[in-house]
């Protein structure tokens, strides 16, 4: 598995250095969701610290023992009745969607005195069966919740429809966070990381390419 680790590694690496970016300009994100222990001990006993998670329960349970040697991020969508937990648990929610969970989200903030790390999802393919605000809804989303809720907005985070060039979609990402003053983006799963990389992104999240499928 440590390998895979490096072989991915090098792969964002030569992908930045590509695109005339530093070498380290890219996070990998390890995508733990559903994977068994015996997958993921491998890879962070090899050193990543980095891992997205999708359901919050299941990172409790998994990572509580270990948490404060990672870095934990949330990249499933967060229903409101799991934001008190979610805002205690990830340093960062990268599936803000929606200006209901950003007033809930803000008064976890204000009730715990902790800030976790916030991208809003962008739906930059309009997929019905998606989370993500529309990119034609993004601007005004991100004011609303600077302004009125408060919150800080570190980034965008988006997934591509499956079935298309992700290209275009990384292209838009990058010009929504442009025009808003954002300097992170998290774009770019195990197919298409490398292309994401070569338009901007800031952190990839890899699960099938470092894990293997499940």
């Amino acid at each position: 598995m440590s390998q895979a680790l490096n072989a991915i590694r090098s792969r964002i690496a030569a992908a930045a250095l590509a695109a005339g970016r530093a070498a380290d300009a890219v996070q990998l994100v390890a995508v733990s969701k559903l994977q068994p222990w015996e997958h993921i001990a491998p890879v962070f006993d090899a050193g990543q610290r980095v891992f997205g998670e999708n359901r919050v329960q299941e990172a409790k349970e998994r990572w509580t023992p270990l948490r404060d040697q990672i870095e934990l991020r949330l990249i499933g969508p967060l229903q409101t009745n799991k934001a008190r937990d979610a805002v205690a648990f990830f340093d960062v929610i990268e599936t803000l969607d929606r200006e209901k969970l950003a007033r809930v989200l803000a008064d976890e903030v204000q009730a715990q005195g902790r800030a976790p790390r916030l991208h809003v999802q962008v739906n930059t393919g309009q997929e019905p069966q998606k989370a993500g605000v529309t990119p034609a809804e993004a601007d005004a989303f991100i004011a609303a919740c600077r302004g009125p809720y408060g919150l800080t907005i570190e980034g965008l985070m988006c997934i591509p429809p499956a079935d298309e060039d992700p290209a275009p979609h990384f292209r838009m990402l990058a010009d929504i966070a442009a025009r808003n003053g954002l300097d992170k983006l998290s774009m770019g799963m195990s197919d298409d990381f490398e292309t994401a990389v070569a338009y901007g992104a800031t952190s990839v999240r890899v699960g099938s390419a470092l894990f293997g499928t499940r």
